[in-house]
């Protein structure tokens, strides 16, 4: 596994957030200094370090885990879910019904 690849991955997600070194690693429980070394790929990050870091940054701990070349097509359900929490039902069904049509225009 590429820890320091897993690293600079959550450095750049969270200075995207605007989240600083010291902000982050408060609100999920861990120190600063266990931060630090996450980011730099000196240390691994637990599975619980993980998902409370997916969490806050608001995406899947694939995107944190892999880079984004390496990720599936099914990665882009969270991005479709949060699009769709911004959707009244009438837009949500319109959407729907576009995407099915689209679907078999492609097969």
């Amino acid at each position: 596994m590429d820890y320091y690849g897993i690293g600079q991955r959550i450095r750049h997600i969270r200075k995207a957030h605007s989240f600083s070194q010291e902000e982050l690693p408060s609100k999920i429980g861990i120190s600063t200094t266990h931060m630090s070394h996450i980011e730099t790929g000196n240390t691994k990050l637990s599975l619980q370090v993980l998902i409370d870091l997916a969490k806050e940054l608001n995406v899947s701990p694939d995107e944190l885990l892999f880079d984004k070349n390496e990720l599936s097509d099914l990665s882009l359900k969270p991005q479709f879910n949060e699009l769709l929490n911004h959707c009244s039902k009438e837009e949500i069904k319109f959407l729907y019904d576009i995407l099915k049509a689209s679907k078999i225009a492609l097969t």
